[in-house]
């Protein structure tokens, strides 16, 4: 698989779209959030009000597109960027994405997608199963208080109010459920950078990143994303 690959990931409220968004502007990379891509079925699934609890009614993904370009969502033609962040999305995106066919289904389009390009690419399973030979893993972490207070800013600015508590309640239960799911669970990859971003700026960590992706000379020897 051609070009230079970045794998970043982490639990949710870790910075890792914030931060990859930031190292993609500045070094020219193709940014893909895989998360936002199990949003949108999750979004979808919800729309067809399907059994979530059933692997097979899933297999509408069959006839559908989902694809991430210039941090925009679509499912076929339909922007979800919005729509994928409800309250009702968030609760069950992980049920939807703990399923050995869901996932199967979009790893191979994240595979897919980050082929002969130069990427950088946040999720959960990038440097174990999407990018398992990316040339830089990092793994981003944070407290989970900082993690909760990051939520409720992201969702005031969507003009959304939730109590700290409860976000990190939330939080709690999403980072048990991705941990210990039997097919790809969040798990640090053995060769990863480890960064926690507890302390540090957005600012901070997207610079700390691109120092370690300078260090490499694949970075240099690079050709550029074209259509990007």
């Amino acid at each position: 698989m051609p070009g230079f690959k970045v794998a970043i990931d982490g639990p949710a409220g870790s910075g890792k779209s914030t931060i990859s968004k930031r190292v993609a502007k500045q070094l020219n990379l193709t940014h893909i959030d895989t998360g936002a891509m199990y949003r949108a079925i999750t979004y979808l699934a919800l729309e067809k009000k399907v059994n979530l609890d059933d692997e097979s009614s899933y297999k509408f993904m069959e006839d559908v597109r989902v694809r991430y370009e210039k941090e925009r969502i679509y499912i076929d033609k339909l922007d979800v960027t919005s729509l994928i962040r409800s309250d009702l999305v968030t609760k069950n995106v992980s049920k939807v994405s703990s399923f050995p066919y869901v996932r199967k289904i979009l790893v191979n389009i994240q595979k897919q997608a980050a082929e002969d390009i130069d990427v950088i690419m946040d999720g959960r399973d990038i440097g174990t199963v999407v990018l398992p030979n990316a040339d830089l893993k990092i793994f981003l972490t944070a407290a989970v208080k900082e993690r909760a207070k990051r939520r409720q800013k992201d969702k005031e600015e969507l003009g959304i109010k939730q109590d700290i508590d409860s976000l990190e309640t939330e939080i709690i239960e999403r980072d048990l459920k991705d941990s210990t799911r039997k097919e790809s669970p969040l798990v640090c990859a053995d060769d990863a950078i480890v960064i926690d971003t507890t302390h540090y700026t957005v600012e901070d960590t997207t610079n700390r990143i691109i120092e370690e992706i300078l260090k490499k000379e694949k970075y240099h020897g690079r050709t550029t994303n074209e259509g990007r």
